[in-house]
């Protein structure tokens, strides 16, 4: 089986093209198109065809991370959006919870009331009411639905969002609704909140569900597009698209549910570091994907990825009640622009310079200083072998514009530019910090693992920084989330509320809730033609103390539940419980809120790494000047250029070097120990901890 992982970033669209059953794979890099990110996928399958001699008919699987759908949310470019509910809840969406997520600030900006998903006169109210079990009160006014949608779509609306109170309990008059809608608007994009997040709290569940709409035409368009125009260049095989729990999903599910793409490439990276942290024995990562705009952290602990809870999980600072990993993004990469604030303060990012017109350093008329011009002026990225000499690099753009700001500053050009690498490199020191310190993670237990067309540039420093020990380097860390598209598998997601309390609750509705949601899961999955001997189906809950305003998520036994089953769970969330908050409460009652199940549809993919060649001596094609900060002082070290893949296995050499590939450059600084593993990573170690 030949398969091909696409992942669309902001400069870059990188390609692996793996013939699974030899274990050979080609890489590819070519550049992104902002405004057709379609047009860029095309342009790489066609690149990596001619680079391999691969008939594009000859493509079984294209496994695919977009990030549509997320720069729709970043830069609140959706669809005109419209709104049916319930009358006196138009302003559900507006009012939030009447808490501040800054407690003490009085410029606090709220995104659902400064930038609306769906503004108020697009949001219709209705007759019709359930109470909390579900049973009807009041009617469904039909005809006021109908009215609604015409009003609607006079207005130019193209997409609605069908929300109601108390639908994850009982989704009959969203349902209906929907269909009168979609009868009378057979052009605009419907959705229900309950199709897209069936749980209670409704401001959370209408919100995602507004996503869902507010970037469903747009993310529909571009999958089918995508999918017709791989077809024109003769591509015939299965399209799969990353979500944002890990897993893969068809186009037909991505079309009815978009939100579920809101991470799509991101959660592929943490996926492919995990996948390479496995292969070189460590399952305790922190991953660090660098791209040009931003970079992306990721934790797995003991194998599994980290995953967001209620609490956290956020889009443009929108709530979101989906399975996401838990990934977080700061405005720290390459393309990021150093410049004197208001304050006088000097600052890195989140400003970029983005692809077009990229770093100065790029020679496409860039004039801002940014992090690649940095690099280039302190001697760790090669002028003439970037790329692997693909592209040339302007070092004397790149010289003047850190120049420009240097005399600003009052310092000299070496210093303004370690100055910036020094603060970029805190930016992202402490993210990592937000989510291993502050949640009671100790990264020094970790293995920075960095990636991206970036990481390897940064990675020993950010190491440094927060005192780990450990830098792992994958073999093609500028494409590493198209090989995080290679693991995955296919996967599904349904839950049900359940409100259900230690003491007092019937397993036989639990089982019966569980058999329904496999049931539902079982016929996505023969719809997508995947055989009952490669589905997997795992069961979860989500609990807390009765009382609690939050959930923990836990893992529920397989088989009949019964009551020895669920002893199980209700330790398994003490103990998670202490976990997180350093205590439990083992004499109170617990109460099960949601039962969730996640089916895992295998498909074929990267088993193993492909082999390392292996060289007996390291190959240096250079060397150059290099600046580095050694015991708070500025240092110039003459510093051998060695192209990677020359690497021998298992042999150690000390830093300070440059390493060279296709894909990106690794920075190894003074006093750290480097070497090739038998996969190829490259391993760094500091000195003094080795």
């Amino acid at each position: 089986m030949i398969a091909l992982g696409v992942d669309v970033g902001g400069t870059f669209t990188d390609l692996i093209l793996a013939d699974l059953a030899k274990g050979d794979v080609t890489i590819h890099k070519t550049p992104s198109t902002p405004s057709d990110p379609a047009q860029g996928v095309i342009n790489g399958v066609r690149g990596i065809c001619e680079l391999t001699g691969t008939e594009p008919g000859r493509i079984d699987a294209i496994f695919h991370g977009t990030t549509v759908g997320t720069n729709a949310m970043l830069v609140h470019d959706g669809a005109v959006t419209g709104m049916i509910t319930n009358e006196g809840f138009r302003d559900i969406l507006h009012i939030g919870r009447h808490q501040r997520p800054q407690h003490y600030s009085i410029m606090q900006d709220l995104p659902w009331q400064s930038r609306p998903l769906i503004r108020r006169r697009f949001r219709k109210t209705v007759a019709g009411r359930l109470d909390a079990k579900g049973n009807e009160l009041v009617p469904l006014d039909e005809e006021a639905v109908a009215e609604a949608a015409r009003d609607l779509g006079a207005a130019g609306v193209e997409a609605i969002l069908v929300g109601f109170l108390f639908s994850y309990v009982n989704p009959a008059h969203e349902r209906r609704a929907a269909e009168i809608v979609r009868a009378a608007l057979p052009d605009v994009f419907v959705t229900t909140s309950a199709e897209v997040s069936p749980q209670f709290r409704e401001f959370e569940r209408f919100t995602t569900a507004a996503m869902s709409a507010f970037i469903g035409p747009k993310v529909r368009r571009y999958v089918s597009r995508l999918s017709d125009e791989l077809r024109e260049i003769g591509v015939h095989g299965e399209l799969r698209v990353m979500t944002s729990s890990g897993g893969l999903a068809t186009p037909e599910m991505i079309a009815e549910r978009p939100a579920t793409t809101l991470l799509s490439g991101l959660v592929a990276g943490v996926r492919g570091g995990a996948w390479v942290g496995s292969h070189a024995g460590t399952d305790r990562l922190v991953t660090l994907d660098i791209g040009g705009t931003s970079a992306d952290i990721g934790i797995i602990r003991d194998g599994r990825l980290a995953e967001a809870d209620a609490r956290s999980a956020k889009i443009a600072d929108f709530p979101v009640m989906l399975p996401m990993i838990d990934i977080h993004t700061v405005g720290a990469g390459g393309g990021s622009i150093a410049h004197i604030d208001r304050g006088k303060a000097f600052r890195v990012g989140p400003q970029s310079a983005g692809a077009d017109p990229g770093p100065a350093a790029y020679g496409r008329g860039g004039t801002v200083p940014t992090v690649t011009d940095a690099n280039l002026v302190l001697g760790r990225l090669v002028a003439d072998n970037f790329l692997g000499g693909r592209m040339a690099l302007d070092a004397e753009a790149a010289a003047r514009v850190i120049g420009e700001l240097a005399e600003k500053l009052g310092r000299t050009p070496e210093e303004t530019a370690e100055g910036a690498l020094t603060v970029l490199n805190s930016n992202m020191a402490n993210a990592i910090r937000s989510r291993t310190v502050q949640k009671g993670i100790d990264p020094r237990d970790f293995t920075l693992c960095g990636f991206g067309g970036a990481g390897p540039l940064h990675a020993a420093e950010v190491a440094t920084m927060l005192d780990m020990k450990n830098v792992l380097i994958p073999p093609h860390p500028g494409i590493t989330s198209a090989v995080g598209l290679l693991t995955a598998d296919l996967e599904y997601h349904a839950l049900r509320t359940a409100f259900a309390v230690k003491g007092a609750l019937d397993i036989a509705r639990l089982q019966a809730l569980y058999d329904d949601m496999e049931r539902e899961l079982g016929a996505i999955f023969a719809r997508d033609r995947v055989p009952s001997d490669k589905i997997k189906m795992l069961r979860q809950a989500d609990l807390r103390y009765v009382g609690q305003g939050y959930e923990l998520k836990i893992d529920v036994p397989d088989g009949p539940l019964s009551d020895a089953a669920l002893d199980q769970v209700w330790q398994a969330f003490h103990d998670r419980h202490r976990e997180e908050y350093g205590h439990a409460f083992e004499a109170s009652p617990i109460e099960i809120v949601t039962v969730k199940l996640r089916g895992l549809g295998t498909v074929d993919k990267l088993a193993e790494p492909p082999a390392y060649a292996v060289s007996s001596e390291p190959k240096q094609v250079g060397a150059g000047r290099c600046v580095f900060r050694v015991d708070d002082a500025l240092e110039t070290h003459d510093t051998p250029h060695i192209e990677r893949n020359s690497l021998p296995v298992e042999r150690k050499f000390a830093g300070p070097a440059i390493l060279l590939q296709t894909d990106t450059t690794t920075v190894v600084p003074p006093g750290w120990t480097y070497w090739a593993d038998r996969h190829g990573n490259v391993r760094m170690t500091r000195d003094n901890q080795a």
